[in-house]
């Protein structure tokens, strides 16, 4: 260039100044829409720091129509139905026994016969092995207190005695509920148990005096156990026994 200006040039500058002079007065214009917006926002951020300062106070209420409210009572009346239909079942036409077992699952919602059954047959395992082996500890707290003073005392004849019982646990062929009732919050119900074992006891020379370690043997022993419904422990414990009429 000659050092003039060109006439595109000053075009090109003078376009651009116009623009700069609209953006400016239209970038800062402050329209009432624009205050009003500023005013919503800002009262809606007081309205958050309000509600999160005071959220600790805020109890909320169950709405009258939630469905699990809706369902509590025909669950409930389905549950009570199983039951008695799982007690009838078992019965089998003994109407005192379905009816203590009954009372005893309208005083205990967690009462369930089938299961009890199943814990039963345990404990009897535990109880049979744990008295073969002299093992006073697991005894103890799977019987009532008077139960275990007199396996206890059996136990220290059969100590002073020097003698040992060698015993394998076969199994148990059947186990049913014969006794059940509800008595002064405490809970009682009744199996008869028909197992098999080998067992034989030993002098303290090691000789056999009574039954057969080669021998399978059935065993039918009448317990019963018991429970207050009200108590937190769940475990039943054995509190009698009794020989087969």
């Amino acid at each position: 260039m000659d050092g003039k200006i060109d006439i595109f040039t000053l075009l090109f500058l003078a376009l651009a100044v116009i623009v700069i002079l609209r953006l400016r007065s239209v970038l800062g214009r402050k329209t009432g829409e624009d205050d009003a917006r500023v005013e919503r926002s800002k009262a809606e951020q007081r309205a958050r720091a309000a509600a999160a300062q005071g959220q600790d106070k805020v109890v909320t209420l169950p709405r009258r129509d939630r469905p699990e409210v809706a369902q509590d009572k025909p669950v409930a009346v389905t549950a009570a139905a199983g039951i008695e239909e799982k007690v009838r079942t078992l019965a089998s036409g003994n109407e005192p026994l379905a009816n203590g077992l009954l009372a005893i699952a309208g005083a205990d919602p967690a009462f369930d016969p089938e299961h009890f059954i199943a814990g039963s047959r345990q404990a009897y395992e535990m109880i049979v092995t744990a008295f073969a082996e002299g093992n006073r500890k697991t005894l103890k707290g799977l019987l009532s207190r008077d139960v275990f003073d007199g396996f206890s005392a059996a136990l220290g004849e059969r100590e002073s005695r020097g003698e040992q019982i060698d015993q394998s646990f076969v199994g148990i062929n059947k186990a049913d509920i014969v006794e059940a009732e509800l008595k002064g919050g405490v809970a009682h119900v009744t199996v008869r148990f028909v197992s098999e074992l080998i067992s034989a006891t030993r002098d303290r020379e090691g000789a056999v005096i009574t039954g057969d370690p080669k021998r399978i043997k059935e065993v039918i022993d009448i317990w019963t156990f018991a429970r207050e419904v009200a108590s937190r422990d769940p475990n039943w414990k054995l509190v009698a026994t009794q020989a087969p009429g």
